[in-house]
């Protein structure tokens, strides 16, 4: 089986998430390569041979420089096409989840998502996805055709090793049509304070935080753990923190070492996000808080009473920190 991995390119490095599946994938029995599209993506492309293809391919042209899904699906859906390839795997994002809907469209193939495992068996894919609430796992297929399936992000670690393939620079056609839209502007939103995707350890605030002092208090208690502040959707809802600091279902998945939860209920759609941290320790007042039935230590008290004697007990344990 001809397995292909996209890998997107974000500020000219492939992103973790991409790097962890073109990992896990390389480790089944198919050959295994990658794809990066965009403009100035080589030295991205090299970065992804360390992580076990026998090759990747780089598509590298200005007319995906305002990375549009329609020039991105003519230039991959060209190289399926040619190199024969039986499967295209995607961590979801927004410009990969576009581009495979649009690809499975274009390419006639069955597109499952949501993954969170896959295996290679008999010679076909067979894809895990959780559901009811993340508490059962379901086998999921593929009818025939080419395959195509979207994976949660945080899924996968990535593991580099040895290379042994080569970057293949690839020239796609794409169609006059597609690239009738042109990106004038692009504006993003940075994380305040360190970016929590790699962040060791995370302080994370509900809505039990109550108020803007008390949200300073945790971004403080964070900054004396090294490490960063993360919020559910109602603190950026409320507009007190960055939409690039929330954790869960419509934020980001994170995996740190360890996450201090305060005056957050564990919701399934903030579980999902943070799950595979190494340590959960909750703070709430509720006893019967969702969040204490995954967390590895749970408090019963209120986070107003709790943060600043733990701030106190980490100044007294670094005092040269402050």
């Amino acid at each position: 089986m001809n397995i292909l991995v996209y890998i997107e390119e974000r500020h000219g490095r492939p992103s973790e998430d991409s790097l962890g599946l073109l990992s896990y994938v390389s480790s089944l029995d198919a050959a295994v390569s990658g794809v990066v599209c965009g403009f100035g993506v080589r030295e991205a492309a090299e970065e992804a041979l360390n992580y076990a293809p026998r090759e990747v391919f780089a598509i590298d042209d200005a007319r995906l420089h305002g990375r549009l899904p329609q020039p991105y699906v003519d230039a991959v859906a060209q190289l399926v096409r040619e190199q024969q390839i039986d499967a295209v795997l995607f961590v979801a994002s927004v410009l990969a989840s576009n581009l495979a809907g649009a690809l499975a469209a274009r390419l006639e193939a069955g597109l499952n998502w949501d993954l969170s495992d896959i295996v290679l068996r008999e010679g076909r894919l067979v894809g895990r996805k959780l559901v009811l609430g993340d508490t059962a796992c379901v086998e999921v297929g593929w009818e025939g055709g080419r395959e195509i399936a979207l994976f949660r992000p945080g899924t996968f670690e990535p593991h580099s090793v040895v290379s042994k393939g080569q970057v293949v620079d690839y020239a796609a056609s794409i169609e006059d049509h597609s690239t009738g839209v042109k990106v004038v502007e692009r504006w993003e939103e940075r994380a305040q304070g360190s970016p929590i995707e790699s962040a060791d350890v995370l302080v994370a605030v509900g809505r039990g935080v109550g108020d803007r002092a008390t949200l300073a208090d945790a971004e403080e208690l964070a900054r004396e753990l090294h490490g960063a502040l993360a919020v559910t959707m109602p603190i950026v809802d409320q507009g007190w923190y960055s939409h690039a600091n929330q954790v869960g279902q419509t934020g980001k998945t994170v995996r740190p070492r360890l996450y201090l939860a305060f005056g957050i209920s564990g919701a399934i759609q903030h579980r999902i996000g943070m799950e595979r941290s190494g340590t959960i320790v909750a703070v709430n007042t509720d006893p019967h808080a969702p969040i204490f039935s995954f967390s590895d230590l749970g408090v019963v008290a209120d986070l107003h009473v709790v943060l600043p004697k733990l701030r106190k007990l980490v100044r007294a344990e670094r005092p040269n920190d402050s």
